[in-house]
This record gives C-alpha cells, sequence and structure tokens, in this order.
C-alpha cells in the first residue's frame, strides 16, 4: 500500500458524506456542501491512519447524519408555522422510519469496522491445539 492510498480515501469518505448532508438537507447550497465536503476530508485524514479507519469513520459521519435527518425535518416543518399538514405528517413518518433504520445500520456497519481495524492492530493469538508438541507433552506429564 503507497503512503497516499489513505489520503485517497478520506477524499472520496468526504465527498461521500458531503453527498449525505446534501441530501439531508435537501438541496442545499452547494458551497455549503463543498465546505462540509472539505471539514469532512480534513476529520478524516486526520484521523484516517488506514482505509479501515477512514472508512469506519465516514460510516459513522452517516450514522449521525441520518440519526439528525428526522430532527432536521421536523425543525424545517416547524419552522413553517401553524400546524403540520397531513403531507408534512407523513414526511416525519417518512424521514423518523428509514432514519432511524439507516442510521442504526450505518452505526453497526462503523463499529464493526472499528473492531476489525482494532483486531488488525492485536498480533493474532494461535487457536486453541495448535501449541508446540513439546508443550503438549509436558502439560500431560504435569497432570499424570
Amino acid at each position: 500500500m503507497t503512503w497516499w492510498t489513505p489520503q485517497l480515501h478520506a477524499m472520496l469518505g468526504g465527498i461521500v458524506v458531503a453527498i449525505g448532508a446534501f441530501v439531508m438537507w435537501e438541496q442545499a447550497a452547494p458551497i455549503w456542501t463543498l465546505l462540509f465536503a472539505a471539514v469532512a476530508t480534513t476529520f478524516l485524514w486526520w484521523r484516517g491512519r488506514s482505509i479501515g479507519t477512514v472508512w469506519a469513520w465516514t460510516t459513522l459521519g452517516l450514522g449521525i447524519e441520518s440519526m439528525a435527518w428526522p430532527i432536521v425535518t421536523m425543525i424545517e416543518i416547524r419552522m413553517g408555522g401553524g400546524q403540520p399538514t397531513e403531507e408534512q405528517m407523513g414526511t416525519i413518518l417518512n424521514a423518523v422510519l428509514f432514519g432511524l433504520f439507516s442510521s442504526v445500520f450505518w452505526v453497526t456497519f462503523a463499529f464493526g469496522l472499528f473492531k476489525r481495524v482494532r483486531e488488525g492492530d492485536v498480533p493474532p493469538s494461535p487457536p486453541p491445539g495448535t501449541e508446540p508438541v513439546s508443550l503438549r507433552n509436558r502439560k500431560k506429564r504435569a497432570h499424570s
């Protein structure tokens, strides 16, 4: 793996997170999306020591965005003033259901990636029963 590979993945991850924010904010201004992409890419570049770490943080960011989506939707509708219409209530229900399920998926996926990265840092232990023969013989003699 070359030195720039995690940085390339940090840029790709920043774009993915920015697209998620763009979708969540319903066609946000391009300047805000670019700013969000720059901040996300900078964070991923800083925290991402490996490709797995970059994508673990990216998926965690998607999970957090998915959790925020219903809240943002409710605030936007509430700022419209008055009681929400039937259509707006359907929009809120849609945001809550899909936001909940997608956030659980992305956060769980992120924790799985973090676990995999953490386990990759620890040297593997030999499976049971694969000890050297001399150690097994010593244990048998000690029990006898």
